[in-house]
């Protein structure tokens, strides 16, 4: 019987991979929202037409949700981990399509 619990310790959790990539791109609009405010204040002093406040708003909006869903998808297993993963991508591709394109 000690030999079933031992395999067991030595498993991975599942889901790694997804709550990598998942964070990954949490991580990166959060990176991008702290750029986006950079550029904006750099922008501000310098006198210079900047990203605008719908984008630097819109940026860091996207990336708080980002991160809460994100910090769902580390703490559950299940659904309830999926379902937070595919909303951080769907935030991220959101923001990517409504900020960046248009």
């Amino acid at each position: 019987m000690p030999e079933r619990h031992e395999s067991s310790a030595r498993r991975k959790p599942r889901g790694r991979w997804w709550r990598g990539f998942t964070g990954s791109v949490a991580a990166g609009l959060a990176v991008l929202a702290v750029g986006m405010l950079v550029v904006g204040v750099l922008c501000l002093v310098n006198g210079a037409s900047g990203p605008g406040p719908l984008k630097l708003v819109g940026h860091s909006v996207a990336a708080v949700i980002a991160l809460v869903l994100q910090r769902v998808a580390d703490r559950r297993v299940g659904k309830a981990a999926v379902g937070a993963g595919v909303g951080v991508l769907v935030v991220a591709g959101v923001a990517f399509s409504l900020l960046w394109w248009f």
